[in-house]
């Protein structure tokens, strides 16, 4: 790839040869290198239709060097600059889990309803609602359980439960369905 890139600037080829460098050295861990290269891809080719997806490699690269904050900042530079790109609605999603990592469960909530209201006809929209059900506010009643046998009150069970592997899963109906009604000897119930 960096033959290439060096041999033939500013084509597409070497615009290409840019981006699969960066993705194998991704791939081997060099995540620094890895935005380098992708950084070059940006300065040479400024109006490239991948430049957003170059921008959030980038910021992956950031978040799997631990680098959060700079990481984070990357997704909300996307998904301000590229508002209408595929990799607007990919950043904000990003940018939810690391906000929620930081304990900032207002401003994920804030992350969610926008990607809801304003992608809602991206797939990511329903990831968005997934993660804003998960980032329910706490109650006081979670926060500190009552002593033991004082005031206790038996409180009804979620309408929808969230169990660890994310799927979102009605309870199981607490009554039973109504038994059919018996069909009359003329085929047609009354």
């Amino acid at each position: 790839y960096q033959a290439l890139i060096q041999k033939y600037p500013g084509t597409p080829a070497s615009a290409s040869a840019s981006l699969l460098l960066a993705d194998a050295q991704r791939k081997e861990k060099k995540f620094s290198e890895a935005n380098t290269t992708l950084q070059s891809f940006v300065d040479k080719n400024q109006g490239h239709e991948f430049v957003p997806t170059a921008k959030l490699a980038m910021a992956g690269n950031l978040e799997s060097m631990g680098k959060a904050d700079e990481a984070l900042d990357q997704y909300q530079q996307v998904a301000s600059r590229y508002p209408r790109s595929y990799s607007a609605p990919l950043a904000l999603i990003s940018e939810v889990s690391l906000l929620k990592t930081k304990g900032r469960n207002d401003e994920a909530r804030q992350v969610c309803e926008r990607v809801m209201t304003d992608y809602r006809e991206s797939l990511l929209a329903t990831e968005a609602a997934r993660q804003l059900r998960l980032l329910k506010p706490v109650t006081q009643t979670e926060r500190a359980p009552a002593p033991s046998g004082q005031g206790t009150t038996s409180t009804p069970p979620p309408l929808l439960t969230a169990p660890a592997n994310g799927l979102i899963v009605p309870p199981a109906n607490p009554m039973p369905a109504a038994p059919p009604q018996p069909v009359p000897s003329g085929g047609k119930p009354h």
